[in-house]
């Protein structure tokens, strides 16, 4: 009945400027935020379809509305291209009673690579980020899951093709 897209990330990768940035190191993103997104939305569409009901939600990122804070393109990319390919599959599916709807998480503390970042900031570089949230602190899976909860309940029925930003306000800048 629901499938939550939540795979993804930078694959170890750092910031390489463009003019350096190898077509290995942009596919390898590209295939663990976008491909496997469409790979799982294929197989679950296929039951759901036939069930006549479904819930998907996309989770991307606030990089797939803005930028990147670690300025990896091929990230930004695959998270605006998730958010495309949702507002797609809510066209495609809709007519099957399954709604498609992504989330476009702020800076959350949830693994060892987003605590590496936050921790590479430093003192200055933490409250300069926490500036420009509105709410002055960073998120939590909490936070997440409470969005994909509203998506996937009765509630959420006729929403559909949407991109919401649980990011404590750090879009409004």
């Amino acid at each position: 009945d629901i499938l939550v897209n939540d795979a993804g990330g930078v694959v170890g990768q750092t910031h390489t400027p463009i003019d350096e940035l190898t077509n290995e190191s942009w596919n390898a993103v590209l295939a663990a935020n976008i491909t496997t997104t469409m790979n799982c939305t294929r197989a679950a569409s296929r039951v759901m379809k036939k069930r006549g009901y479904g819930r998907i939600v996309m989770i991307s990122s606030g990089a797939g509305r803005s930028v990147s804070l670690t300025g990896i393109q091929a990230y930004t990319t695959a998270k605006a291209a998730q958010i495309g390919f949702t507002r797609q599959m809510a066209h495609e599916l809709g007519q099957y009673g399954i709604t498609v709807n992504c989330i476009a998480p702020g800076f959350v503390l949830s693994n060892p690579t987003t605590q590496a970042q936050w921790e590479s900031y430093g003192e200055d570089g933490q409250r300069a980020l926490l500036e420009r949230i509105a709410t002055r602190k960073t998120g939590t899976p909490v936070d997440i899951a409470r969005g994909v909860e509203f998506f996937v309940s009765p509630e959420a029925g006729w929403v559909s093709g949407q991109t919401i930003s649980i990011d404590g306000g750090h879009s409004l800048f």
